[in-house]
């Protein structure tokens, strides 16, 4: 049962089993049927009960990739193959199109007492505990603060749900929109008066209903007279702190009543479980809990991880949870994608430009995302990986005009590790690039102040020493040789997915992707050039070619890249970290 706790707190609640996907073997009726009686065992082990409605079961050839179903009414009920399958293209957008997240945040002081000489029974008594506190959840006396999310209006819907509305009838939908239904019947939608453009749940636009939960006056009757009772007995008092944070996810027509009942209270049961087994294993220790909400890329739901903050994210054990998290969730070893800093963030963020980064920086952000196509026929593109910030001449009040190409390449590149958070470094300003380079003795102290250029060697020291990023240099005699080096790069970028720089002559470009036909040798590199001195305008910067596709050689016969100069190409390459 412990794991079947932790993925009960791993993930929200709102969503059900409703088959598994067998991989490998050799498909036949014992396959489907195993993926079948998986999928009910699961369902009852993480919600106690067994499964009422019907399941699918798929298996799908390792080898080449085909997938069959079958569909069981109830267990012991003859399964019927599927014929038809249906894909939905956008099943994130389908996701949110049909319901929303309600946030509940809850604080917590629990009083337990231990006997000073027995650690056992810690479990039992936190048990005993955590059930009392759930059931003064639903206590008639307990209000819940019901609120949408806060739009450019400003203006949003809120109730007050008392612990008698709780038992309202699940299966009743509140569909009309006036603000004079009773709070019981009001469903979800209400809660958003405003179209929901961004039908996607990413780490900045993160707009849940949110759920407050308040203790309302005693209920004792007036003039009934407060007893304290007195018990001498060896224990000591032990305050457990818990600051709960849950997610759930509901359709969007559901009450918002029953959502309370069979959503968030449960929810808030689950995470309480879940750090009842860390704080028990560490009683003695004054363990931080504190919940995050992730959405890994390749994951439609978010997720939820609990980590102890007493020693922030160097601790050990806090690397390993964060890997155990990614292997559980089939997410790569490679990348941190649950650290505290991709965590989601809430609260009127959903009217942001997405070209627009987190900070109040003014840097325009993943520009290439709309420019039109390489041209290359039959070409397989292969892209950054992530985000990262334009920067140009001209940014920062400096003027370097001329001869800072490369220092921005540099910073566009920092900014990519740090949009993936795997660093917390500012960007460096071109001040301090020159200074680390003197630093580690590669430029004299006259160096710094200058304007001097610097080169693919310079940044990979720059990169190191900053960072601790190793880096591939790729050296090319001749601007008409970079073409042969688009397998190379291509590469890169679908097991990297590093900005790239590209040095040559008294010019430096970023490369944020090439676009290459194995067969004809025709590519294309998607270019970001910093050489741009204009204002950050996405769609002057678009049209005028500062963020575009470039072949080597264009259809007038014009070369991009020169035919007598050198070029070095720096690979930076992704940590291995989680």
């Amino acid at each position: 049962m412990p794991h079947a706790d932790e993925i009960r707190g791993l993930l929200p609640r709102g969503f059900d089993i409703i088959g598994a996907l067998l991989v490998g073997g050799g498909g036949s009726d014992a396959d489907v049927t195993r993926a079948l009686e998986q999928a009910r065992a699961l369902r009852e082990l993480l919600f106690g009960v067994a499964t009422s409605h019907g399941l699918v079961g798929g298996h799908m050839d390792a080898a080449t990739g085909d997938i069959r179903f079958v569909v069981s009414e109830s267990a012991g009920t003859d399964s019927v193959e599927g014929s038809v399958v249906t894909w939905e293209d956008e099943p994130g957008r389908l996701l949110w199109e049909k319901g929303c997240l309600l946030r509940c945040e809850l604080p917590l002081k629990l009083p337990l007492y231990l006997r000073p000489d027995v650690n056992s029974g810690i479990e039992e008594r936190f048990s005993s505990l955590i059930e009392y506190t759930v059931a003064k959840l639903r206590d008639p006396h307990v209000s819940y603060l019901v609120e949408g999310p806060i739009t450019s209006s400003e203006s949003h819907l809120s109730i007050i749900l008392r612990g008698d509305d709780l038992s309202f009838d699940s299966h009743t939908h509140g569909n009309s929109r006036t603000n004079y239904c009773t709070t019981s019947i009001v469903s979800c939608s209400e809660f958003f008066t405003e179209k929901r453009h961004n039908l996607s749940l990413t780490r900045e636009d993160a707009d849940p209903i949110a759920i407050t939960v308040n203790q309302s006056a005693s209920s004792l009757k007036p003039g009934t007279t407060p007893v304290v009772e007195y018990f001498p007995a060896p224990a000591s008092l032990r305050v457990i702190i818990l600051k709960l944070d849950i997610l759930c996810y509901t359709s969007i027509d559901f009450s918002v009543a029953a959502a309370v009942s069979e959503l968030v209270i449960p929810g808030l049961a689950d995470q309480m479980i879940v750090m009842k087994r860390i704080i028990a294993s560490e009683i003695t220790e004054q363990v931080q809990l504190c919940p995050f909400h992730f959405i890994p890329s390749g994951l439609h739901v978010p997720v939820t991880a609990i980590y102890n903050t007493r020693y922030g994210e160097i601790e050990e054990r806090q690397s390993e949870l964060r890997k155990e998290l990614h292997i559980r969730l089939g997410l790569p070893l490679d990348r941190p994608l649950l650290r505290i800093s991709n965590a989601l963030t809430f609260g009127g963020t959903g009217k942001r430009k997405k070209s627009m980064p987190r900070s109040g920086s003014s840097l325009l952000r993943d520009v290439h995302r709309k420019i039109p196509s390489s041209g290359v026929s039959g070409g397989v593109m292969s892209l950054i990986d992530g985000s990262y910030e334009y920067y140009h001449y001209l940014h920062d009040g400096i003027d370097d005009n001329g001869w800072g190409c490369a220092y921005r390449s540099l910073q566009t590149i920092v900014s990519w590790y740090r949009l993936q958070q795997y660093s917390s470094i500012d960007v460096p300003s071109h001040r301090e690039i020159q200074q680390v380079l003197v630093e580690i003795g590669d430029k004299d102290s006259s160096f710094i102040g200058s304007c001097e250029w610097i080169g693919a060697i310079e940044l990979s020291f720059v990169l190191d020493k900053l960072l601790g990023v190793s880096c591939k240099v790729i050296n090319v005699r001749s601007g008409d040789e970079l073409p042969e080096k688009c397998r190379e790069l291509a590469r890169h970028f679908e097991t990297q997915g590093t900005p790239v720089m590209i040095g040559g002559g008294v010019l430096a470009y970023t490369l944020i992707g090439v676009d290459y036909n194995e067969a004809s040798g025709d590519c294309a590199f998607l270019i970001l050039d910093p050489h741009y001195t204009g204002t950050d305008d996405l769609g002057k910067i678009v049209n005028g070619g500062w963020c575009g596709w470039k072949k080597s050689v264009d259809n007038k016969g014009r070369s991009f890249f020169l035919k007598d100069k050198f070029y070095n190409l720096l690979l930076p390459q992704r940590p291995n970290m989680v």
